[in-house]
């Protein structure tokens, strides 16, 4: 077995990550390894490349950047306590597909590891996120971790 020195985790939902990021943490103390942590950020609609004439285009833009700094904060807190732990822990955001977003950052930083969030998911769901798993995990030149997370109710 290769030895697993570079951890990824891929956030989809802060919310649900908390799992993903404790097996990760986990892991990477296991094997004295870095994590990284991945958020990336899709508009699975592809607004910006439609140039659609939107009244409020600016309100949009300041709504995307509220929830990049939200899921900063949420990632922060959720990793917060595990960074006395000594484990380097390098996070970043970023806007795009998922999916290459995913296999850049793997392939760029040398990944040993990916571990993500695998949970039922409902159809429209499905409709924009439901393939993507498959997609990754055909593509990666790493080995694939599915954290079972079903999520809860949403608020």
């Amino acid at each position: 077995m290769n030895e697993v020195k570079r951890i990824l985790v891929v956030s989809r939902s802060t919310k649900h990550c908390k799992k993903a990021v404790h097996y990760g943490i986990t892991l990477a103390k296991q094997n004295k390894a870095k994590l990284y942590i991945l958020h990336v950020f899709d508009d699975p609609f592809g607004l910006e490349a439609w140039s659609l004439p939107v009244v409020s285009w600016k309100e949009i833009q300041e709504e995307h950047k509220n929830m990049q700094k939200k899921a900063r904060a949420e990632l922060d807190k959720i990793i917060e306590a595990e960074r006395g732990t000594g484990i380097p822990i390098e996070v970043s955001l970023e806007d795009g597909d998922p999916d290459d977003k995913i296999l850049h950052y793997v392939k760029e930083n040398k990944i040993d590891l990916l571990i993500m969030l695998a949970h039922e998911e409902g159809r429209f769901e499905h409709l924009l996120f439901g393939r993507s798993i498959d997609r990754i995990v055909r593509k990666l030149p790493c080995s694939v971790l599915l954290v079972k997370q079903e999520p809860g109710p949403t608020d």
